[in-house]
């Protein structure tokens, strides 16, 4: 912190009359000369030993001078001001992250690929609310919950990062993936429920009905929006692995159940996006963003240490010795 960051005046208005001081000291020249004689004498001897102090009289007028800009400054009231924040969530916010990790995700019609495309654009949105606990779900041909509920978003971004596909049935279960992001939320105290439903398919596996999870969370007030990600017409999909185990890419038509994934969105309240590319997928969770904005009152606490006791303690001492030495040492040179 710099010097003067916390440094203000009170009444900075006082400080025109520091252009008092040098009229003062104009003056003070002026007459001074204008009062001084000229006397001829055949000898100065006799006025050697006193030379000194009357040279220095001029002194006099100058603890005066500065007496009086330090009580003009100490009119000013100068002071430092401490300023602690202490902040306060009104309404708290518990998200859950519904992520589609089955083999099309490897897609590349979002760059360098749809997993990719998300896993960055979720990253920057966990990192923008500080203030909300969040949670992931994965799904494929099944679900499972990779990170609870939880308010340590380095936790959070780190799963996200370690996100990929693999290590899961095959397929595109929405409904085991919305049931269970449904079931991490059911015993939430958050006066906000909300669940980010990301897919790029059809909902083509799994025991539990997308209908029936999205009843589920109708009754629960969870708010669902959902993503459909994927460009219009075809995209280069992942079909198979070579002998060296390489994907192998083939065109094939984009096919995301958007009926479905609207009917989840209304039925909750909540709203149906579609990604066709990166720029449109970070503006959707910017939106969704601006959508869920939990509510924080921040408090300022200000302590002040006033500093113009000093400036009152110094011009007063120099006003006072000037008057001492003027009657004293300088009285027979006045």
């Amino acid at each position: 912190m710099k010097l003067w960051d916390n440094f203000e005046l009170t009444d900075p208005q006082f400080l025109w009359g520091l252009l008092l001081i040098p009229l003062l000291a104009t003056w003070y020249i002026f007459m001074h000369k204008k009062d001084t004689a000229r006397l001829r004498i055949g000898s100065t001897e006799g006025f050697v030993k006193r030379s000194f102090w009357a040279k220095s009289k001029p002194l006099l007028y100058v603890l005066r001078l500065v007496g009086l800009s330090a009580l003009i400054l100490a009119m000013a009231r100068p002071r430092n001001v401490e300023v602690s924040t202490k902040t306060k969530t009104t309404k708290g916010i518990d998200i859950v992250m519904a992520i589609d990790v089955s083999a099309s995700m490897l897609a590349n019609d979002l760059r360098p690929n749809r997993l990719e495309a998300l896993k960055k654009v979720a990253v920057n949105f966990v990192s923008k609310r500080p203030n909300d606990r969040i949670g992931i779900v994965v799904y494929a041909g099944e679900s499972y919950t990779q990170t609870p509920i939880t308010s340590d978003k380095r936790i959070v971004m780190n799963t996200i990062d370690r996100l990929q596909w693999g290590g899961i049935d095959e397929g595109t279960a929405i409904g085991m993936g919305l049931g269970s992001a449904v079931n991490r939320l059911k015993d939430s105290k958050a006066e906000s429920k909300v669940i980010i439903l990301l897919t790029d398919g059809v909902n083509n596996m799994g025991f539990v009905d997308p209908k029936t999870a999205t009843e589920l969370a109708k009754e629960l007030e969870i708010k669902v929006y959902t993503i459909g990600i994927g460009t219009n017409g075809t995209a280069e999909f992942p079909v198979a692995k070579d002998n060296r185990g390489q994907l192998v890419f083939k065109m094939l038509p984009v096919n995301i159940d958007e009926e479905l994934l609207q009917f989840i969105a209304d039925e909750t309240g909540g709203q149906y996006f579609r990604a066709t590319d990166n720029d449109k997928l970070a503006a959707i969770y910017d939106e969704i963003d601006s959508f869920e904005k939990t509510a924080v009152e921040e408090f300022k606490y200000y302590n002040y240490q006033e500093k113009y006791r000093p400036l009152v303690l110094l011009g007063g001492l120099l006003i006072l010795l000037e008057m001492l030495l003027r009657f004293t040492i300088f009285k027979s040179f006045i």
